[in-house]
């Protein structure tokens, strides 16, 4: 296997939700991707227009921003796709398997519910920050823009988590998402 095939995800979700999982997870990856190489090229042309001209670019602060909102609401789903979110699991540890199981799928059911209703509720945020129709000082659109990202992260995330209640429940073993098994790497360990 090349290293290109190691780094392409590959849902294990039947049919349609499997087709769906992939086109989500393109289109994180490319806007994770696209941030990070967009935020580092905007901050290296600042620092040089700055040093070497005397004078930044007066746009550059508001740029990175948006990239960050960016980064951090597409980060939130990639973090639940690759089962990379922070688990407090002392308690979950102790179970028996078939009680982990159905935790989890309580776990990741609860949780795609929060994040529906965060969707909701910052979708309803940005429809008011539309409505006020205030722009950036530097670039000169609306702002409403760099907030999109917030109630699209939270879906996407909400997405991912009732994908994996969806695998648990068609699934022998427990997941803690479309593709990561349950379980303890033999480079982690247990506290």
């Amino acid at each position: 296997m090349t290293d290109s095939e190691n780094l392409t995800y590959h849902s294990e979700l039947p049919g349609l939700l499997g087709k769906f999982d992939n086109l989500i997870s393109k289109v994180e990856a490319f806007m994770l991707a696209a941030g990070v190489l967009l935020m580092a090229l905007n901050t290296c042309v600042n620092v040089i227009a700055r040093f070497g001209f005397g004078q930044g670019l007066f746009f550059a602060g508001e740029i990175n921003r948006i990239l960050i909102i960016l980064i951090t609401f597409a980060g939130i789903g990639y973090a639940a796709r690759q089962g990379r979110h922070i688990r407090m699991s002392a308690i979950y540890d102790s179970l028996p398997h078939q009680a982990r199981k159905w935790a989890m799928i309580l776990i990741a059911l609860i949780t795609s519910c929060i994040m529906f209703l965060l969707a909701w509720l910052s979708f309803e945020y940005v429809s008011d920050v539309f409505k006020r129709g205030r722009i950036l000082p530097a670039l000169g659109f609306p702002i409403w823009w760099i907030y999109i990202w917030v109630p699209i992260g939270f879906a996407i995330t909400g997405i991912q988590y009732f994908l994996t209640v969806i695998k648990n429940l068609t699934s022998k073993d427990i997941y803690l998402s479309t593709g990561v098994l349950d379980g303890y790497a033999d480079d982690e360990s247990e506290v």
